[in-house]
């Protein structure tokens, strides 16, 4: 059946845009956004997704203040008539400007949180490496993404306190991603998952300095191999300079595997080397309550019926929660130094399981 979007001249494949040229349950196609005031007492993170192949739409919403995390979660069935308008109950993305201006807006106050806060892009949107994972001979992993740092304006709402969001302060980083990739249900477990790579390590560091942004992404199996490398420097004008194969080294807490600073060891074109040293301020926990990875409760893409939502609020020093934070991503917040320079962004990271390079031998193994 032809859908609304058929009568613009957009298709990639023979199909109506009813479908996707993937047969794939995994197709997905997910936007992802953070905000905090420079100062790691409260982080924001939001985003929302499509599953065409499993006919859903859903989206998130985190607040981390202090030691408490706030999620709303909101799932229904995918409508096509909702392709341009990006809502889903009382959550709705808005396109304002394509690749420089958004606004997204969630009047979910009754369930912990809410919000209407704008985005501006400090720089170009800058195009990532594609991603790709095999399990066996199978893509479990096939992702388009596209990143950028910015600023944002308007106000943020959390358990009834209303925080002004102020441009000069506040910045963030975003991206949106598109392609194949774990979601929905869990499938059979095989000889694939059986057999997998005992380890996962995982780096993506995008900031926002005054005249440039930074993007720097890797994934190393155990033996330290990199299946995905990239670093890149931006300019307002757009042009995008390659910073050669990106080294780092990250401190740990003593008796943990949450990082508390790295140093990235970049090259420029001219060979000079590029150093970059990185604080965390404080992290959030992906898969507590927003869906990411080992989730318990809700997985992007998940069938939860129509119209559901729910809101929920974590202790993060409770035994229960604390227990299972290293087994996911953590997003932190990062205070950047260049070359006296600082900068400010995202520095996410998860290494569970074997890694050798960060002697890791095993899922039990911390830090000295």
């Amino acid at each position: 059946m032809p859908v609304a979007l058929d009568e613009f001249p957009i298709h990639q494949a023979p199909l109506s845009l009813e479908q996707v040229a993937s047969s794939d349950r995994n197709f997905y196609d997910r936007c992802y956004f953070n905000a905090h005031d420079r100062t790691g007492e409260i982080f924001f993170v939001t985003g929302l997704g499509v599953y065409r192949n499993l006919g859903v739409t859903d989206a998130f919403a985190l607040v981390r203040k202090g030691t408490l995390q706030w999620t709303v979660k909101l799932s229904d069935a995918f409508s096509h008539d909702r392709t341009f308008d990006q809502r889903i109950g009382p959550y709705h993305i808005e396109v304002i400007e394509p690749l420089q201006r958004i606004r997204i807006i969630c009047d979910a106050d009754e369930h912990g949180i809410g919000f209407d806060l704008t985005w501006d892009g400090s720089f170009p949107a800058v195009e990532e490496q594609r991603h790709l994972l095999h399990a066996m001979a199978r893509p479990v992993l096939d992702t388009y993404r596209f990143a950028q740092v910015g600023t944002w304006s308007g106000t943020l709402r959390v358990d009834g306190e209303t925080h002004a969001v102020d441009p000069a302060t506040w910045i963030g980083t975003r991206d949106r991603s598109w392609g194949i990739r774990p979601v929905g249900e869990p499938e059979p477990h095989g000889r694939a998952a059986e057999e997998r790579d005992p380890g996962i390590w995982w780096l993506y560091v995008p900031l926002r300095f005054d005249d440039h942004a930074l993007i720097v992404m890797a994934q190393e199996r155990t033996d330290g191999y990199r299946t995905l490398n990239d670093a890149v420097r931006v300019w307002s004008g757009g042009h995008v300079e390659q910073l050669g194969w990106p080294e780092v080294d990250i401190v740990y807490r003593s008796g943990t595997r949450i990082p508390e600073r790295a140093k990235l060891h970049l090259v420029g074109r001219d060979r000079k080397p590029i150093e970059v040293d990185i604080e965390s301020l404080g992290g959030t926990a992906l898969h507590v309550g927003a869906g990411y990875g080992t989730d318990p409760e809700w997985n992007h893409g998940q069938w939860m019926g129509r119209d559901w939502i729910k809101g929920s609020v974590y202790d993060l020093t409770d035994p229960d929660v604390k227990g299972r934070i290293p087994f996911g991503v953590i997003d932190h917040v990062a205070r950047a130094t260049c070359d006296g320079a600082v900068g400010w962004g995202l520095f996410e990271h998860a290494t569970i399981g074997r890694h050798l390079p960060s002697g890791f031998t095993d899922f039990d193994a911390v830090a000295p």
